[in-house]
């Protein structure tokens, strides 16, 4: 039994980062079927779409859309990620048994952090050239 505990462990914590990720995207899927399944019930049957149902499929579809807003966002969440990356290496850096920078700040963590600012930036220049507004 003792041999299972490492294993039951391991499939805990990656089923519970899939089921964070893959849940809300199953239920939002299955609800978007079932809202098709309604809709196309209802055109088969003659009945006319009430205004709220065009109203909020079409609000949905616009929600899809890249918008300069949501870029800029995206841009500066990225960016922030980033920069936090490279605070924390500088920190870490600092703080190592000398009292100050060890190998002229060679971390890879600073690597590391270059991804999140540079998806940070394409967002942000993307926003430049996005004509869509909110």
């Amino acid at each position: 039994m003792e041999d299972f505990i490492p294993v039951i462990a391991i499939l805990s914590v990656f089923g519970t980062i899939t089921a964070i990720i893959v849940g809300p995207t199953y239920f939002k899927t299955r609800e978007r079927r079932d809202m098709q399944k309604t809709v196309r019930a209802a055109i088969d049957k003659g009945q006319p779409l009430p205004p709220e149902v065009i109203e909020a499929l079409s609000n949905e579809a616009a929600r899809a859309l890249p918008s300069r807003t949501r870029d800029i966002r995206r841009g500066i969440i990225w960016l922030a990620v980033g920069i936090g990356t490279i605070a924390f290496a500088l920190v870490k850096d600092f703080n190592s048994v000398n009292g100050g920078w060890e190998d002229g700040v060679s971390n890879g963590l600073l690597g590391l952090a270059c991804i999140p600012v540079t998806i940070g930036l394409a967002y942000i220049v993307l926003s430049f050239f996005n004509k869509n507004k909110d």
